[in-house]
């Protein structure tokens, strides 16, 4: 696994990534769930390690343990200007056991947020989209800008995260390539 401290190469620096998912669902009486925190933590440590910038509640909230000390106010304008700030939003929808997508009404909020700001998405999911998704979580990609990432794929492959990035945010790394490349010519 990458430290998100210690950069293993920069293909990701300068692009700002918003890594969301279940917060509130995601905390049992004995804690966060274990197997999505790991997911998140693999997330975050794989774009970290890649030079990325991030947004993410699950940092700054500790995986819930310092989710009260926020109200839904301050929660909702920060997450906002996460959004309007971010190159890439990479949410994490997890399946558990019983085949249910788990309850994440901030993570669909925020994937409205990303569709009508025309945010490059990174779904890291069960694929195919399990039955228990909405119409509208299966119906995204036809018109948002969204690429889906199998989750287990992804536990086996932290790498292809990576991939999905720079696929997401080719267009704006050529034209950013381009405008340079004018400046010196």
């Amino acid at each position: 696994m990458f430290s998100a401290d210690k950069t293993v190469s920069g293909v990701l620096s300068g692009l700002d990534l918003f890594v969301g998912g279940p917060i509130q669902h995601a905390i049992r009486p004995d804690g966060f769930t274990v197997a999505l925190q790991e997911t998140i933590q693999l997330a975050l440590s794989t774009l970290g390690g890649h030079g990325a910038h991030l947004f993410s509640a699950h940092t700054v909230e500790e995986f819930g343990d310092r989710t009260a000390h926020y109200t839904p106010e301050q929660v909702a304008a920060r997450d906002l200007r996460w959004m309007s700030k971010c190159d890439v939003f990479v949410p994490v929808l997890p399946v558990g056991a019983d085949g249910v997508l788990m309850r994440t009404d901030g993570t669909h909020v925020e994937l409205g947020w990303a569709t009508a700001l025309g945010r490059p998405i990174v779904l890291l999911t069960r694929q195919p989209v399990v039955e228990s998704a909405s119409h509208l979580l299966k119906g995204l990609p036809v018109i948002g800008d969204v690429q889906l990432l199998d989750i287990d794929r992804f536990a086996r492959s932290p790498f292809l995260l990576v991939e999905c990035v720079l696929r997401a945010t080719q267009r704006q790394r050529e034209a950013v390539l381009s405008s340079r490349l004018a400046v010196h010519a």
